[in-house]
């Protein structure tokens, strides 16, 4: 069986070689996610960065500043074009290929030693959501699963007075979450340790961010192949998705100061995770994905909880 092949991607202007390269990424029927929703989307960072023109630039025909009109040559249309084809025919996410991606609005280096970051924690940080539950007692922050150390620089950037440890099992992620807190010089104020969850960080924390792999085994079979390129270390979560939460909620009391908080990111596992954790009270964040992928836990709450149901959950 062969390949229906990919239409030609040309195009005299920018927006029409955006739209070119739109067109073949749909036919060819890759999957977005990795910091683009959309084809088009994809297409103008891609057409973008391999330009070195800013992502940000307007493509509008007829808007103010547009470069939707700018010319293209032959020269930029062939190393265009074979950026397209190479994301068409690896199947890797765009962000390995460009080295980089973009959380709120800061960029970060990314290869495939580390999941590409997407985090929704990050809008969090940004806009102050979490600022209501913090204190001027808040200053031991722990991002675990910290991958390329992203949500970790963001705390830093967000919280000056605080410090924050980034934590991860692998060994490869923390070499490019060096690279990042190198890149964005925040050394004297982010940490990175290698730990088997909390085995080598134990606190106590004010406030614990955590992005952790939590994709069901039915689900991670299904993944597209741009998910597969990435570490599953980072994605798999055992048969409903919680193996990791269930020890993290287990060990997490005894780490947590008086008043502290966590934030935990489930993705799509809203359903696994209230089966796994029916009595837990948690608060259920506004994303822009919606209020049902990440979730607050207070220390309280958590203690109360944990109580009751150790026994059950060492089992």
């Amino acid at each position: 069986m062969t390949s229906t092949p990919s239409p030609a991607i040309h195009g005299d202007t920018l927006a029409e070689l955006v739209a070119s390269g739109a067109q073949a990424l749909t036919a060819a029927g890759v999957a977005f996610g990795h910091g683009t929703a959309t084809a088009e989307d994809e297409a103008a960072w891609l057409a973008l960065w391999k330009l070195g023109l800013p992502l940000d630039s307007e493509l509008t025909p007829g808007a103010p500043e547009s470069l939707a009109d700018r010319p293209v040559t032959q020269e930029e249309q062939a190393l265009v074009a074979a950026l397209f084809e190479e994301r068409i025919r690896s199947r890797k996410p765009a962000a390995y290929l460009t080295r980089e991606a973009w959380l709120q609005g800061v960029p970060f280096y990314i290869d495939e030693r580390s999941i590409v970051p997407r985090s929704f924690i990050a809008e969090l940080l940004a806009d102050g959501s979490v600022d209501g539950w913090l204190s001027d007692k808040t200053t031991q922050v722990l991002d675990l699963c910290t991958g390329n150390g992203s949500l970790a620089c963001l705390a830093a950037m967000a919280w000056p007075e605080v410090q924050v440890t980034g934590a991860d099992i692998s060994p490869d992620a923390l070499a490019v979450a060096r690279i990042n807190v190198d890149k964005h010089a925040l050394q004297d104020r982010v940490q990175l340790v290698e730990s088997n969850g909390l085995a080598a960080v134990p606190g106590p924390w004010d406030l614990v961010l955590c992005n952790p792999p939590y994709v069901n085994a039915d689900s991670m079979r299904k993944l597209p192949a741009e998910y597969q390129a990435e570490p599953e270390l980072a994605l798999a979560g055992g048969d409903d998705g919680m193996d990791f939460i269930r020890q993290l909620l287990l060990n997490l009391p005894a780490r947590l100061n008086k008043n502290a908080v966590v934030i935990l990111e489930i993705g799509n596992e809203k359903p696994f995770f209230e089966a796994a954790f029916p009595d837990l009270p948690v608060f259920w964040l506004d994303t822009s994905s919606g209020d049902e992928q990440v979730l607050l836990i207070t220390e309280e709450a958590l203690r109360h909880w944990s109580q009751g149901n150790t026994a059950a959950l060492s089992l």
